[in-house]
């Protein structure tokens, strides 16, 4: 197919959220429409290792022309269509290298961004844009520096990317987490149980907190501040008493930490691409405790625990109504990008208006709550004040 403009591929990397399809279809469907071809780069950047630059080899488990009827199918739906891993070519274990590249990548673990630049070349990509969280986009942002046109869309349901108010995924993952909440709370009350749920959150606290403010849980556990579990359960012992089902509940952060232990609780030692261990385990931990310390705040007697943890629950099945239209914003934005040949940037939502930012404000800090203005250390809950002119989600600004 010959163009005038040229052609914008499109990937997905890390975990999948509600939200990606409609952002793919909103970039795909404005770029046709403005005389481009697109591509979407299958299984995020394992698509642009694993090509074979040859014009006679079968690439299509790597790339897939995008056409209106494509994204049309799917643009309503969860997940994404192009699928993702976490690979990361900067540092990509000998054991995963293709085949047709072992003699040329020997190491144990070997940068493959020669190689990213040769198959974007062989592709004919004059822009991409990328989809995901701040691995996703450190990666992004080292092509930029190797001169490729990058705009970056943030998606993750912590909603822990720098430079944005709001990531792709992040409202129905709130919005999974309050009903699921309340739901559980049938269970809870019946037996006078205390309620337990994990939640996502590795480094910010994002996805517990909102929710607690919303009025899902009287508690809530976060990252970014080491909790005692003796304070815990003598705020849920007071709780529960003072409810008139004789239940309490409390968020917890798959990220959150007890005071006194050195790390984050994980499901093994195996980690991925980006050095990251697969984390679990902290609302057991929790639920476990709380049962043993109870009896120190409930009169002598133990108060039993209902355990839950949400997991792919809040991050499968369709978006809600924010991320349909946050994705389709943020994707005309990035084609606005892309007409006034601006790479290099990340659309972002900000104090409620549509932006970008330079897209190396992924590599330059962490997202995390300020502690003091929005966390109650005391109370393990959040505060309810300075809402005045807040953002949407009031404690998501970084600026």
């Amino acid at each position: 197919m010959t163009t005038t403009k040229g052609t914008i591929g499109i990937l997905t990397g890390g975990g999948d959220v509600p939200g990606l399809n409609p952002a793919i279809r909103a970039i795909t469907i404005r770029a046709l429409r403005e005389g481009y071809r697109v591509v979407g780069i299958r299984r995020g950047w394992a698509g642009l290792v694993d090509l074979v630059p040859d014009k006679s080899a079968d690439n299509s488990p790597h790339v897939q022309v995008l056409t209106e009827e494509v994204v049309n199918r799917v643009g309503r739906t969860g997940g994404t269509f192009l699928h993702t891993s976490r690979t990361r070519p900067s540092r990509l274990p000998l054991a995963v290298v293709p085949e047709h590249l072992r003699e040329r990548y020997t190491d144990e673990i070997n940068d493959l961004t020669p190689t990213v630049l040769a198959n974007l070349e062989f592709l004919g990509i004059n822009f991409l844009v990328p989809i995901g969280g701040d691995d996703t986009l450190s990666y992004a942002e080292r092509l930029h520096e190797e001169g490729v046109k990058i705009v970056g869309v943030p998606k993750t349901m912590d909603n822990d990317v720098p430079g944005t108010d709001y990531c792709i995924g992040f409202s129905t993952c709130v919005t999974r987490t309050i009903q699921m909440t309340h739901s559980l709370r049938t269970t809870a009350g019946s037996h006078e149980r205390f309620l337990v749920i994990e939640v996502f959150g590795r480094y910010a606290g994002y996805t517990a907190l909102l929710p607690t403010m919303a009025g899902a849980a009287g508690r809530c556990v976060i990252p970014e501040h080491p909790f005692a579990l003796e304070r815990l359960c003598e705020l849920m012992n007071h709780d529960r008493e003072r409810h008139p089902s004789r239940y309490a509940v409390v968020l917890v952060s798959e990220g959150a930490t007890i005071a006194g232990l050195e790390e984050m609780s994980f499901e093994g030692d195996e980690a991925d691409q980006y050095g990251h261990r697969k984390l679990g385990g902290i609302g057991d931990q929790v639920a476990t405790g709380l049962k043993e310390c109870s009896p120190a705040f409930n009169r002598g007697r133990r108060v039993n625990v209902v355990s839950q943890r949400l997991g792919y629950l809040v991050r499968c099945g369709d978006p809600d109504a924010l991320d349909s239209i946050v994705p389709m914003a943020f994707g005309n934005l990035a084609l606005d990008l892309v007409l006034s040949n601006t790479s290099g940037r990340l659309v972002a939502l900000r104090n409620g208006v549509y932006d970008s930012v330079p897209i190396d404000v992924v590599t330059g800090r962490k997202k995390v709550i300020d502690v003091a203005k929005y966390y109650n250390t005391d109370r393990l809950r959040p505060r309810y004040e300075t809402f005045i002119r807040r953002p949407l989600f009031i404690m998501t600004s970084d600026v």
